[in-house]
Formats: C-alpha cells, structure tokens, sequence
C-alpha cells in the first residue's frame, strides 16, 4: 500500500495533485490511498505518530498557521524511510531545508510548470519504493506487490486453504502456501509455528513463557511453537 500525505491550505493545489495521484495509479499495479491535510494541526501531528508504511509526503512549506519545515523536522525525528516533496512558492527557502539535512526528495514551485514536476516527483519516488524489498506474485488474476517492510505475519487458514498476511494496515487473502511465501520473501520471513512467518524486524518483544509476539504496532500473537522459540527469541 502506497500512503500519498497531501499537506496544502488551498484545496485547488490537494485537488490537483490528487488527480495526478489518480492518473498515475491507474497505470500502475500497486494499491495506494491518499491522505489530504488543509493546515499542519493535531489531527495531522497525530496522524505522523500512527505507523504506517510507503508514505510520500507532499507537503506545502507555509500554511497560514504552520510552518511544512517544523513538521518535516519532525517527521524525520522518527521516521527516515518516508519521501518528503516539498510543494512552495519561495523557493528561497531550500538551501535552508538543505542544510538541515531533512532528506528531501525535490522542491516543487507552484508557478513553474507544477504539474509535470509533481508527475516526475511521484515517479521518483515510487521507483525509489519500488527498489525495497517486496514480495510479488499474481494470485486470482490480481498482481501484488507488498513491501517486506509492511508485513507483520502470515498464516494459513485451514478452513479455506488461504494464508492470511497481515500488513500494518491491511490483511491480504490469497491462495498460496506459507512455503511459496516464504520463498518470495527470500529469508526475510521466518518460521515461528509450522502455520505462521513472522518479519521478525517488526518484534519489539517475545514473552518465552508465555510464548507471544509482540509487534510494533502493538498487536500481539500467541502462535508460537516450541520448535522455533529460539530461532525468534534470537532477535528479541
């Protein structure tokens, strides 16, 4: 899942870039959704604390009450994977934004032929996500590509013969065997029950004794058999 975060006062400026979004993302084979912001306020500051992958931040530098840098700042304090775009119209401000070293991808002005240089941002930068590690497959005539990073577990429904593969913000249903994805994931997911894989760099605690994962998000599983405690605990 692709998180586009649109962060502009004026609602022409997120209408437009939404609908280069859309036109993008038609033509291509990963899922996305879009998240717009009219001023950096709580709702936003908490939004940026919420884990989530594959977020390119398309973020005006001036609201009328807020300052994109500050919130760039912080976004960085916690999070260096995400793509910050910055959307403006002083340019002057870049060798500022350069020199605190906030990672951005590109500086965009308003008035200088916005919208084919929004397109190539966003090209950018989903060939830049599209370099991470993921799994690809087709299944049922859908093709998808989930970022390693995005995984926390996967199990087999007995019932229906699926496995399930929890993400950090979605479940996926598909018809193939925990061998099969396993092997896609070439090593990143590993075994901790004969009916589950575990990305292990999202566990922040194994409990031994009561043998339960805990992941970043904060949700927990118990699926974990004795013959792989050790190989998981290893990391914990």
């Amino acid at each position: 899942m692709i998180n586009f975060v649109i962060v502009d006062d004026f609602k022409e400026i997120t209408d437009k870039i939404e609908d280069i979004i859309s036109k993008i993302m038609m033509k291509n084979k990963m899922e996305y959704k879009t998240h717009v912001f009219h001023d950096y306020d709580s709702e936003f500051k908490k939004f940026i604390s919420e884990p989530m992958v594959n977020r390119i931040y398309l973020l005006d530098i001036e609201t009328k009450s807020a300052s994109g840098i500050d919130f760039a700042r912080l976004i960085r304090k916690n999070d260096l994977e995400s793509i910050i775009i910055f959307i403006t119209a002083h340019e002057e401000l870049a060798p500022n934004i350069v020199r605190d070293q906030l990672m951005v991808l590109t500086f965009i002005c308003k008035f200088d032929d916005f919208e084919t240089r929004v397109k190539e941002a966003i090209y950018n930068s989903l060939n830049y996500i599209g370099k991470k590690r993921v799994i690809k497959f087709i299944d049922n005539n859908a093709i998808y590509i989930i970022p390693i990073q995005d995984i926390l577990y996967v199990t087999h429904d007995n019932v229906e013969r699926k496995c399930l593969i929890k993400a950090t913000d979605k479940t996926y249903k598909i018809g193939k065997s925990l061998t099969e994805i396993k092997e896609l994931s070439n090593g990143s997911l590993n075994q901790c029950h004969r009916g589950c894989l575990v990305n292990e760099e999202r566990i922040v605690k194994f409990d031994r004794k009561r043998r339960e994962i805990t992941f970043d998000t904060g949700e927990i599983i118990d699926i974990v058999s004795e013959n792989y405690k050790l190989e998981v605990g290893q990391k914990c």
